[in-house]
């Protein structure tokens, strides 16, 4: 199992920019991709960006391609997630996500990022 922990949600204005953070701990040697998903009132868990661990590609959702930026760091225990160009429609609470080998999904407590003037 793997432990993910989040930080640097909180309010922005529009146009404004956020980096998120996760930390990750536990059994990280089967990790192959982490990512962040988030949830708007209302709204299904969707996918926002993902990183894999083999050779760092990444998949970025249409709606943050441009603004939103994904890394990790070579140990594969930290992923950032830059967001620039904030909307209110980014206004949702993210959550970091882990795959490991053997299907095995973790998730992080979810961190609330408010997009508002």
């Amino acid at each position: 199992q793997v432990q993910l922990v989040e930080s640097g949600g909180g309010l922005v204005q529009p146009g404004g920019s956020l980096r998120l953070s996760c930390t990750a701990s536990g059994r990280l040697f089967s990790v192959y991709a982490m990512g962040w998903y988030r949830q708007a009132p209302g709204n299904q868990r969707e996918l926002v960006a993902r990183i894999f661990k083999s050779d760092r590609s990444a998949d970025i959702a249409d709606s943050v391609k441009g603004r939103f930026t994904i890394s990790k760091n070579n140990a594969m225990d930290m992923v950032f997630l830059q967001m620039n160009g904030l909307k209110s429609e980014d206004t949702a609470v993210y959550y970091c996500h882990a795959v490991s080998y053997g299907a095995q999904e973790d998730w992080g407590q979810g961190i609330q990022v408010t997009v508002s003037s």
